[in-house]
């Protein structure tokens, strides 16, 4: 049975309130003034270290993220017409849609996407090299030490999101706005399924960290979430960011320089005659043919930008809402095993989509300029963890002393552990302190994960300015 008082509920780790709505503004006050929220002004969304402020970051992203969620759920609630134990949840239905939407690219590093693969090939090389070297292990503990290195090599944005907001920030969410922001189900630990698994969309990339293993077990308790299974709302929130991606992209492309008006026009042609796709054909040819007769040349793309975007966006929003509420009861549950926006693949919808993604990844994506600039954000993040390795060669008992302010003989430690953020020691103290004491080897090797994670969310938490800066004067950089 659906029944959203089951799913939008009062549970929060401390204090929770009395009523759902107070509850919700008090997860909107925590989100909104989040420090890491703030950061995301100087995160990269597609062009690494921009400092053009039209070309979207990260957080001005999330903000048109957070809008089309709002667009969405409330769509549905009006087509759901009070069903489904949504009365009285309204508020609460849309207000969580648009929070985790606003929050969905919390736990992102600098430098865009080809930053996880650049944490993930340096730990799984120089980092595995010094955990192997940190302690000898005993056959009783290798599963757990193989457990401990597929979760410190498989980084993702998205189970760092809820790091973030459990372990980092500690913003005390409700468990409802936590849960929305778990957009994969499977554990960094866990292998990806097979694409048989019939949670195998849900499981395709890590949601969550061991080190975040055992709240989230709580959450998915007292919101009744079966194993392999995701919040209903998260479905809106994909398909929010599915949408603002569309035009985002390709407007940013325009302000970069990369494509103009009339390389956009002909791509969009060309992938749809290719395609045989008409609905956008259509779509394009009549705003283009309207821009270039109402409009002088400088503005001709912004106003077929606008109409396109207002159209398709409207469009998308009432298809999805659609596939929402024609599954309803397989998305209550969580075990939909797909994006909304990719359900139905003979959709005229879906097809447009795949028009624009295919352009955006032709020629934006793979633009030598966009990929020289990911190079050089591999190469500052791989030299900052080069630059912090010293820190994870210390012994733990000499890193225990360093973070208690004790003196060691490693003079560089002392400077490195300096530079390091207090939240994030703390959440290392409070996550080292929880370690059962009982098997020596099997606390060293806990000990020197969650060292590891200090330093990973150290280094992911830096705005794309920072980073670089850091990496200059790390290097005696001018």
């Amino acid at each position: 049975m659906i029944d959203y008082n089951k799913k939008l509920t009062l549970h929060r780790e401390l204090y929770p309130m009395r009523d759902i709505n107070i509850s919700c503004e008090s997860d909107r006050g925590r989100i909104l003034s989040a420090p890491s929220l703030r950061r995301l002004q100087k995160k990269t969304q597609v062009f690494p270290l921009e400092l053009n402020a039209a070309v979207r970051s990260r957080l001005t992203h999330s903000l048109e993220v957070s809008q089309t969620a709002r667009f969405i759920s409330k769509t549905i609630l009006k087509k759901a017409k009070g069903q489904f134990g949504l009365a009285g949840l309204e508020d609460a239905f849309i207000s969580t849609a648009e929070m985790t939407s606003l929050l969905h690219d919390i736990g992102n590093p600098p430098f865009g996407h080809f930053a996880e693969i650049a944490i993930n090939d340096w730990m799984s090389k120089s980092g595995m090299e010094i955990f192997d070297n940190h302690v000898n292990v005993n056959e009783e503990n290798l599963d757990f030490k193989n457990m401990l290195v597929a979760d410190i090599c498989n980084f993702d944005g998205n189970a760092q999101a809820i790091r973030v907001v459990t372990k980092l920030q500690r913003l005390n969410l409700s468990y409802s706005q936590i849960a929305s922001i778990l957009k994969y189900t499977r554990a960094a630990y866990e292998e990806k399924p097979n694409k048989d698994d019939k949670y195998s969309y849900l499981k395709k990339k890590p949601g969550y960290y061991y080190s975040e293993k055992e709240i989230v077990s709580k959450i998915k308790d007292a919101l009744l979430l079966e194993e392999g299974c995701r919040f209903p709302i998260t479905y809106i929130m994909e398909a929010a960011d599915d949408i603002s991606y569309l035009n985002a992209d390709i407007e940013d492309a325009v302000d970069k320089g990369i494509l103009k008006f009339e390389d956009i026009f002909r791509l969009i042609k060309e992938e749809c005659e290719k395609m045989n796709e008409t609905y956008l054909l259509d779509l394009v040819e009549g705003f283009y043919n309207k821009a270039k007769e109402k409009e002088d040349e400088p503005y001709q793309f912004n106003l077929f930008l606008t109409l396109t975007r207002a159209k398709l966006t409207h469009a998308l929003v009432e298809h999805v809402s659609d596939v929402y509420l024609e599954n309803h009861e397989a998305l209550f549950n969580g075990s939909f095993n797909n994006a909304l926006l990719e359900y139905d693949k003979s959709s005229k919808y879906t097809k447009a989509v795949e028009v624009l993604q295919n352009i955006s990844i032709k020629y934006i994506y793979n633009n030598k300029d966009i990929q020289t600039l990911e190079l050089k954000g591999h190469k500052i993040l791989t030299s900052l963890f080069d630059n912090y390795t010293p820190l994870l060669k210390l012994s733990s008992e000499d890193f225990q002393k360093l973070v208690n302010d004790e003196q060691i003989t490693c003079f560089i430690s002392h400077r490195l552990i300096r530079r390091l953020s207090s939240k994030h020691i703390v959440a290392y103290k409070n996550s080292v302190t929880n370690i059962e004491n009982n098997n020596e080897e099997r606390y060293q090797l806990e000990e020197w994960y969650f060292r590891a994670r200090l330093l990973i969310d150290y280094i992911t938490g830096m705005t794309d300015d920072y980073a670089y800066d850091e990496y200059k004067t790390l290097n005696a950089l001018k």
